[in-house]
């Protein structure tokens, strides 16, 4: 009996061969896209706290500032970044009614994609489709949709810094945090 490259097969109630059936749990993992739930805790620790802290110097400037409106205008493209990345995550189960007022709508919208995130199935998400679905995985858009919202971050905080430049130090307090305080006499 030789070897052969072709794909294992089974066989029918009649005897006959049919190829093999791929389950989607079974494939394997795509190594570019992580795991839902390290996504989860990324958008619901990690960006959360950083969208409050790019929050407060937006919510203290007066509207007749110039930088207003470009930052109002950011905050918004948060929101439809945050609104599309849950949207994917539902795969368009059912439309949200976010509220009017901006910085209600910021913490709702946050909500509302950790809560869709949530509702993703860690066993199948990221994992390849079987080839006979000739679907994509339904992982790369959710991907795409969570790198969208880090990028919107990302620019915001360039906003912020116009009006407060130590914004920077407030996003990374807390990075590193020692087991052990430093002496306060010299080493040497």
């Amino acid at each position: 009996m030789q070897a052969t490259d072709q794909p294992p097969v089974a066989l029918t109630e009649r005897g006959a061969r049919s190829p093999h059936i791929e389950t989607w749990s079974e494939n394997d993992r795509l190594r570019h896209i992580p795991a839902i739930d390290w996504i989860v805790q990324k958008l619901d620790t990690d960006l959360r706290r950083r969208i409050e802290i790019l929050w407060l110097p937006y919510s203290d400037l007066a509207a007749s500032d110039p930088r207003h409106a470009p930052m109002e205008a950011g905050f918004r493209a948060l929101c439809r970044s945050l609104e599309r990345l849950a949207d994917v995550a539902r795969r368009g189960r059912g439309a949200a009614h976010p509220p009017g007022d901006l910085g209600s709508r910021i913490g709702w919208t946050v909500d509302y994609a950790v809560a869709a995130l949530s509702s993703v199935d860690p066993a199948t998400f990221g994992h390849r489709f079987p080839f006979h679905t000739f679907e994509r995985s339904n992982g790369e858009p959710l991907w795409a949709a969570m790198l969208r919202v880090i990028e919107q971050v990302k620019q915001l905080t360039t906003l912020v810094r116009d009006i407060e430049p130590d914004v920077d130090e407030k996003l990374y307090e807390g990075l590193v945090k020692l087991s052990e305080p430093l002496r306060r006499e010299p080493i040497a």
